[in-house]
This record gives C-alpha cells, sequence and structure tokens, in this order.
C-alpha cells in the first residue's frame, strides 16, 4: 500500500486540525469575497467541550466547501487543507485500491453514488462529442436490467437511449449472445458509441458482471466504447473478498469507478465517490465558472468537505489489515447463512465474494418482510425476492431469528 496506512486517533486529530489552520478561518481571517461562512454560531456552537475530541464535527462546523476537482489543476485557496484530506483518501481509494497509476487518475468525493454514476455518464457523452463529432442520437448507454435506477436517470437527462440487457432470473448472469444481437440491433440504427455501465455488486441482489463480456463483443467488432465499473455497493467488498479480481484499473479496458462509502464504509449518508483515468474529467469542464479558481469539473458544484474528512478518518483509523479482516467476517456470516437456506431447501441468489443474499419471496411473508425489515425487489403483488444485506449490525443472532420463522412457513408449504 502506498497512500493507505493506519493512524492512531491522536495522529489523525492533529492532521485534521492542521488541515483547518490551512482553510480560511471566517472568524478570524478578512475574507470579504466568499458568499459562505461557517455554521451559524447562534444555532452551531463552536464553544460545546465535546468540539475538541470530535475533529469530525470540529470539520462540520467550520463548513468547508471542496468545490471543484483536486486532482487536477488549481483549487480555491480558501479549502486547501480539507482539499488536501480529499486528494489523500482519493489515492487510498484509487491507486491502493483499484490499482490506478499513482498521478493516473482524476476523481472527487461526490454527494453519492447517484451522482458519480451520472457524472460518468456525462463524461463519456461529452468524450464522444469532442473525440469524435459524435451526435447525441449516436451515443447509447448500456447496461444490464439489474443495474441501478441512476443510469435511468442519467439516460433521462442526457436524452440518451438506454439499452436494458436482460439477465437470467435465477444466476443474475448476462447471457453474451442476447448482448452482443442488441448491441448490433442498436448498430444496425445508428448507434456508433457506446457507454457501458458494468456493475461491481447491484444494489438487490449483489451479482457482479464481468466487464470482459463487454469489451470482447466490441474488441471484436470494432467498436468505440467507454467502460464505467458502478461499484457504489461493492466497491469496499468485492476488492478485499475476491483477490484476483480484475475489476480494477489494471484492466485497460475499465476508464472509470463509483463507489459509495455511505454504505459498506459507514460514512455519513451523501457520500459518493468518482474516479478516472487522466485525461477524460475534462469533458466535464464547465467555462463558465470562471470565478471558480481551476474552474469547476463536477456535476455538483458546491460539495462539503467533511464528507472527504470522513472517510478518510474510516480508512485511517482501520488501515488495510483491519478492513480485510472486518470484511473477512461479514463474508462468514454471509456464508453460514448460505449454507443454512441450502439445507433448509430455501431458494437464494448470492455472488459467491458478495454480503447480499435476495431469498426467493415463496418462503417469505408479509408478516416475514415487516419483521425483519427485508427489502423487496419491487414493492408491489409482482415482487419475486427479498434481499438480506450482512451488515456490520447484523450479527448472528439475527439471521438465526430469519432462519426460524423461514423454516416454518416451508413446513407450511
Amino acid at each position: 500500500m502506498l497512500f493507505w496506512k493506519k493512524r492512531t486517533a491522536e495522529n489523525q486529530q492533529q492532521y485534521i486540525q492542521q488541515a483547518l489552520k490551512d482553510n480560511v478561518n471566517f472568524s478570524t481571517d478578512t475574507s470579504l469575497g466568499y458568499p459562505a461562512s461557517k455554521l451559524d454560531p447562534k444555532v452551531f456552537s463552536t464553544e460545546a467541550p465535546f468540539l475538541k475530541d470530535a475533529p469530525l464535527l470540529q470539520v462540520f462546523v467550520n463548513n468547508p466547501n471542496n468545490i471543484g476537482c483536486h486532482t487536477c489543476g488549481t483549487s480555491e485557496k480558501a479549502f486547501k487543507g480539507t482539499q488536501e484530506i480529499e486528494v489523500d483518501v482519493l489515492n487510498m481509494i484509487a491507486v491502493d485500491i483499484f490499482k490506478a497509476p499513482p498521478g493516473g487518475f482524476d476523481g472527487y468525493i461526490a454527494p453519492g453514488g447517484t451522482e458519480a454514476n451520472i457524472q460518468a455518464l456525462w463524461m463519456y457523452r461529452n468524450y464522444f462529442i469532442n473525440e469524435y463529432n459524435a451526435k447525441a442520437q449516436e451515443i447509447a448507454i448500456v447496461a444490464s436490467e439489474d443495474t441501478h435506477y441512476s443510469i435511468a436517470k442519467g439516460a433521462n437527462l442526457l436524452m440518451l437511449e438506454w439499452l436494458k440487457i436482460p439477465v437470467d432470473e435465477n444466476n443474475r448472469s448476462i447471457d453474451e449472445n442476447v448482448l452482443e444481437g442488441i448491441i448490433l440491433e442498436a448498430r444496425s440504427r445508428g448507434k456508433k458509441y457506446f457507454i457501458t455501465v458494468a456493475n461491481m455488486g447491484t444494489t438487490m441482489f449483489g451479482s457482479v458482471d464481468d466487464p470482459d463480456t463487454y469489451s470482447s463483443i466490441y474488441d471484436r467488432h470494432s467498436i468505440v466504447y467507454r467502460l464505467h465499473i458502478d461499484g457504489a455497493y461493492g466497491g469496499f467488498v468485492y476488492p478485499f473478498s475476491n483477490p484476483d479480481s480484475r475489476i480494477n484499473f489494471n484492466n485497460p479496458n475499465i476508464s472509470s469507478v463509483t463507489i459509495d462509502a455511505h454504505k459498506m464504509l459507514q460514512a455519513p449518508y451523501g457520500t459518493g465517490i468518482f474516479i478516472c483515468r487522466k485525461g477524460l474529467i475534462q469533458n466535464t469542464l464547465t467555462k463558465e465558472a470562471e470565478y471558480v479558481e481551476g474552474m469547476d469539473l463536477t456535476l455538483c458544484g458546491s460539495r462539503p468537505g467533511v464528507n472527504a474528512v470522513a472517510v478518510w478518518m474510516i480508512l485511517s483509523t482501520y488501515g488495510p489489515h483491519g478492513w480485510f479482516e472486518k470484511i473477512s467476517v461479514l463474508q462468514m456470516r454471509t456464508s453460514w447463512f448460505c449454507k443454512v437456506l441450502q439445507e433448509k431447501g430455501i431458494p437464494y441468489f448470492r455472488e459467491p465474494y458478495m454480503n447480499i443474499v435476495t431469498i426467493n419471496a415463496a418462503f417469505v411473508t408479509d408478516e416475514i418482510a415487516a419483521r425483519f425489515d427485508l427489502v423487496p425487489q419491487k414493492h408491489d403483488p409482482s415482487n419475486l425476492w427479498y434481499k438480506v444485506v450482512v451488515m456490520d449490525h447484523v450479527e448472528i443472532e439475527h439471521l438465526t431469528a430469519l432462519l426460524n420463522t423461514l423454516n416454518t412457513v416451508t413446513v407450511l408449504l
């Protein structure tokens, strides 16, 4: 690991306090040009005694704006300290987890995976327009039917067609022949450029797409494409549970990745991560943002620096070995749960390296779903699946209680 190190709580606090010193201090500095300030002290006290031992809350109260992309060019000097923390944590994720070459990536901490996915679609649409003089009607988005709804949002916003690829109902895999047929049919209708989204842990099933399934078809037919990985759920699981994974920047066909920190990493909600190879994010430059130092390359513009600090603190607390241990424990719990389901003859789907188990809805009554707060695939009578996500708070005792209830249903059936 080049950048990801375990740090003590004392070291983290010193590092964060130095970052805040490097930021503008709205209480003491002469700063007349910013339409911003610290949080209103009448509502959010800066004198509360617990703040001195709570570095994240100190950042929250100081209210830094990490607007812009800090991995390329210049950025707003008023928030230099927390911007540097953001670059630190992006290095941990891009280089040490997703195998990007040092200095070979751009990215930012986004307000969630939905924006990060739309950022990717927007970037590639503009890339095809800028590099190939493409027309919008010549560009298509390719993603499976299990893909997160953010892709449908992005297709709607960008006015691009989404080619929805069907998956097998039981193993959630894509049929390569069907995929090839859909792509070639789209090409016959005038589609020339393909933005492809492969999943690293779908929201409902935790299923993982093989990105080479897509790239092999494109390469065989000399089709122009870019490949994005939606790892919003699996980004902090799959690289640790599957040491042989090729879903990273060592794969030359992969150009960008989205990860959510507010899922497995347990960061505050509204914390996503977008990472792409160097030379791509410039396609989202908003030239009209002339008053923003370094311009703006992000969809959201202003965004809280505290989210980047939260991700940095979590990764620094665990370190790479501690995080691997945590994921290993969750994997063992998930495997035990699946073993008992199999013994009971209850159909389920589980991607072997993920911690989501989706149970056939025929074995789950409405009462069971409500009692254990299970999430359905669809909130209507056509629902076929309920999912169990083995997160940090889900103990063997909770899983046992559910299994005992499912056993009753099985006997009744």
